[in-house]
């Protein structure tokens, strides 16, 4: 493994000063570092316990932004963030893995080949030194990270104890677009939700991504004006 170790700032250019307070002292990284220097980079993050909808979702998205040669970032868990992993190698794009573990560990072990096989042709990042023991508490560590290294955020599917709420709040701390899938997320008893779209998230809808794209940087909107599934 080509494990190499920089400064967020050698990775990601200069940073505010709520990105500094926010971001990790180091970064350790195997694969290709270009996509975090030169790329648009949205996470889809969403439940373990993923529904088939969900699953069918986050692979839509996947597909969809990687056809727009947008980077697609999630967390390598399993449900939600292995479809997205996954559907972005399928649909030919590239695709970023934040891990809650250090480079070296491999979690959940399922994932193991996928995480090697991104090692090798994507990119893996973990704040999280060698030899850093495996916590709880390192995953919302894992998910501040990930909303750093993101030009934008998507909640597929969550409940109201799900990690990725974490994601969603630091996307939105760090002034990044957060958006939530709300054919997946119309549970009223998510208070949560409301709670986030008080805050600035917006409500994405699977058959229209413009506003997802209209939020990217010129760059990474593609020709299309309407993405529809």
């Amino acid at each position: 493994m080509d494990e190499r170790t920089y400064a967020p700032e050698q990775l990601l250019g200069p940073l505010n000063e709520v990105e500094k307070k926010n971001a990790p002292k180091r970064l350790f990284v195997a694969g290709d570092t270009d996509l975090l220097r030169t790329s648009t980079r949205v996470s889809i993050v969403g439940s373990r316990k993923a529904s088939p909808a969900g699953v069918r979702a986050a692979r839509k998205l996947a597909e969809e932004l990687a056809a727009r040669s947008v980077v697609v970032v999630s967390g390598l868990a399993e449900g939600i963030d292995t479809a997205v992993h996954t559907s972005a190698i399928d649909s030919g794009g590239r695709t970023i893995a934040v891990l809650g573990t250090a480079l070296s560990d491999f979690y959940p072990p399922k994932n193991r080949v996928l995480q090697e096989r991104i090692m090798r042709e994507h990119l893996v990042v973990s704040q999280f030194p060698p030899g850093t023991p495996s916590r709880p508490g390192n995953f919302p560590m894992r998910n501040r990270t990930m909303a750093l290294l993101s030009d934008a955020t998507i909640i597929v599917e969550a409940g109201e104890k799900s990690g990725s709420l974490h994601q969603g709040w630091e996307a939105l701390r760090l002034g990044r677009p957060l958006f939530l899938m709300v054919e997946l997320l119309s549970d009223p008893g998510f208070a949560w939700r409301a709670e986030m779209e008080r805050y600035g998230a917006e409500a994405l809808r699977l058959e229209n991504l413009d506003l997802l794209f209209e939020s990217l940087p010129e760059g990474a909107r593609g020709e299309a004006s309407q993405a529809a599934f």
